[in-house]
């Protein structure tokens, strides 16, 4: 029989189908298992990709476990990841609110180290900018791993009336909605519909705050924040803005009707984060999934100077490139870089440690 020698040109070929099989392979993984093995972000400029329920972010930071006014609950679940101006908004949150009469903040799921789906929970918080806080006040004594692990949150709302329980709520409560809402970084606050018609019943004076407030099933023991799209994220989809007035109009008496609280039609459909794919995400997620790491998470640990947040600062020059590129450019900016400070010249970050104080 005569056989065929192994030409150059046949391994090159061979070589790309073997590379083309490989994609076509990894792009069926599901990309809520990719996402979650990501123990530490990518080291890049801070940008988000695509929407709140479909996309990535690199650059991102961790607030602390700990801080003067908050304490981070569910530590296993390390998602106390976000893009740093959520990180900065939390801080700066449990600083104003302490000054309103707060305890402090209880910070529970922000995004993973590099976002993407969840391998349990939310939707949404895929691109560093969501973050949900509890609406049990921080207690006086510091509460053990085990506490923040195991700690029951309070339930203000009653399932069966959908309405706020009387004996629970406090007017601190109020006030530390109005606190979030007041940030104009802050494009919604989810909560439950019974806490937002208490919010309509009781909120005397200024009101136009109200119309950040916005009902969604769940969220009877925490809020949800959700800013926008930041500077220097191109690739980030907008949400739609909200609707006009304070929300306390038909649409909130829909959410007490029987309508919203039918059994679903197919309780059996798996989530979408179940079925999503690489291939269902933005294409610069596979860039993020393989960025480099910090060499730690205290690394690329958020540590604020506690000036302002610059929301309205110019965004910031990142170079062109022909393929997705998330780590090149004059705006990009080490894990650990604060984002209250101005952008530096710095070319290609690396990690680099926390500055000492």
């Amino acid at each position: 029989m005569l056989q065929r020698s192994w030409t150059p040109l046949m391994a090159a070929a061979f070589a790309v189908v073997t590379a083309l099989a490989a994609q076509s392979a990894r792009a069926e993984e599901l990309a809520k298992d990719l996402f979650g093995a990501k123990k530490l972000p990518a080291v890049a400029a801070p940008q988000s990709f695509g929407f709140y329920s479909k996309g990535c972010f690199a650059g991102g930071v961790a607030i602390p476990m700990d801080g003067p006014h908050w304490e981070v609950m569910r530590p296993s679940r390390n998602r106390r990841w976000g893009h740093p101006v959520m990180i900065g908004l939390i801080e700066k949150l449990s600083r104003d609110a302490a000054a309103d009469g707060w305890p402090g903040l209880l910070v529970g799921d922000i995004s993973q180290p590099r976002g993407g789906p969840m391998l349990t929970g939310h939707a949404s918080h895929q691109i560093g900018l969501d973050a949900d806080i509890w609406l049990t006040p921080m207690p006086d004594n510091r509460l053990s791993t085990n506490q923040r692990e195991k700690m029951s949150a309070t339930l203000l709302v009653d399932e069966k009336t959908h309405l706020v329980k009387e004996a629970l709520w406090k007017p601190q409560h109020a006030l530390l909605l109005k606190r979030a809402a007041s940030y104009p970084e802050v494009e919604r606050i989810l909560v439950n519909p019974g806490i937002k018609k208490k919010l309509c019943d009781t909120v005397k004076g200024d009101r136009a705050w109200l119309r950040k407030i916005r009902p969604f099933w769940g969220h009877d023991y925490h809020f949800h924040i959700r800013i926008g799209c930041q500077p220097g994220s191109p690739d980030c989809k907008r949400q739609e803005a909200t609707v006009r007035g304070d929300g306390c109009d038909q649409s909130l008496a829909w959410w007490f009707t029987d309508e919203p609280w039918r059994p679903a039609k197919n309780p059996d459909k798996p989530k979408a984060r179940e079925l999503m794919t690489m291939a269902s995400l933005p294409r610069e997620c596979r860039a993020v999934l393989d960025a480099p790491a910090p060499s730690s998470a205290e690394a690329a640990t958020y540590h604020g100077d506690g000036r302002s947040i610059a929301a309205a600062a110019a965004e910031p020059a990142v170079a062109a490139a022909p393929e997705p590129a998330i780590t090149s450019g004059a705006g990009a900016l080490p894990a650990s870089a604060s984002a209250f400070a101005a952008t530096p010249e710095i070319g290609i970050p690396l990690p680099r440690p926390r500055p000492g104080n």
